[in-house]
């Protein structure tokens, strides 16, 4: 019988390495206690104020001054609340609601459509003073809109604008960020060679653009739509000079009047009027959540791409 005799490379051979404990410690050096503690405290700052708002907002007046603000009173009023603010003044909320929706989603549909537009010409044409031209939107970008509210009401008091919906839609068109946003996601995200391929076969530029290239632009059209969205429902300061019919208010300046009413109880104020103002201000936020929600994956993928693409 011959007996064979393991040699040292083969008997080392079946010995695995310890990988899984090495890949706990890699992972559990990942981990940064200051930057979980910073992370807490910038979603307690963000979230925190939204607390306190769907808490006042099952408050009456005298609760909001005689209970703890980050927690319900002991007669908690919610549908109260709601059903007073719509009823407040004939229903004057619900118009102030309705005008708000038509001057934000006219805005945003617009503004993202002449953003897709312009970028595009900029990313895929080449004109005389292109360069100069993309430069001077970029210094718009850095122009406050409350520096151009004073220039925007004198030009539009001499076009006979002033005290129309048109004075809040048409100044919120203009969307430099959006612009940038689209040329910067246009440049990679449509490519030269389909463009070619459907010029080659008879295809218009309008058509180019309206069948190609504005599905290709999606995300990015979505998220300087959702921009425009926000910037145009929370805009307060362009309304408040621009608008002189409370018919015609947006629930921003609706509100603030009804704020007034209550620090100077002026007519129509009630002994309610606070906690309907602070009830009108939730169910505004609503719709802004809503459309967040459902328009996410977009956006943030719009917004993703718009950061890195050079």
């Amino acid at each position: 019988m011959t007996t064979t005799i393991p040699t040292a490379k083969a008997a080392a051979a079946p010995a695995p390495p310890p990988a899984a404990p090495a890949r706990r410690r890699s992972a559990s050096r990942r981990r940064s206690t200051p930057l979980t503690i910073a992370m807490l405290a910038a979603l307690a700052y963000f979230l925190l104020p939204l607390f306190w708002l769907l808490v006042a907002s099952t408050k009456s007046t005298q609760d909001l001054f005689n209970s703890f603000g980050l927690w319900f009173s002991r007669t908690p009023q919610l549908l109260t609340n709601i059903k007073e603010t719509f009823t407040q003044d004939n229903g004057v909320f619900v118009h102030w609601l309705l005008n708000t929706v038509m001057y934000a989603v006219v805005s945003a549909l617009g503004a993202a459509l002449l953003a897709a537009a312009a970028g595009y010409g900029f990313a895929k044409f080449r004109f005389r003073g292109d360069r100069a031209s993309f430069n001077l939107v970029l210094g718009a970008v850095m122009v406050p809109a409350t520096a151009l509210a004073i220039p925007t009401y004198l030009l539009f008091a001499e076009a006979g604008l002033v005290n129309t919906p048109w004075a809040i839609i048409l100044p919120s068109l203009v969307n430099p960020f959006g612009l940038y946003l689209m040329r910067v996601y246009a440049q990679d995200a449509v490519p030269d060679s389909i463009l070619e391929a459907a010029r080659i076969d008879g295809a218009g530029e309008a058509r180019i653009f309206f069948t190609i290239a504005l599905r290709l632009l999606a995300p990015g059209l979505v998220t300087v739509l959702l921009f425009t969205l926000v910037a145009t429902w929370n805009n307060y300061f362009l309304p408040l000079i621009m608008l002189n019919d409370p018919s015609l208010y947006p629930i921003t300046v609706g509100l603030s009047s009804w704020a007034a009413q209550a620090q100077n109880g002026g007519a129509g104020a009630s002994s309610d009027m606070l906690a309907l103002v602070v009830t009108g201000s939730l169910i505004s936020i609503l719709p802004l959540v809503m459309a967040f929600l459902l328009l996410q994956r977009y956006w943030q993928s719009g917004l993703a791409a718009g950061g890195v693409k050079q």
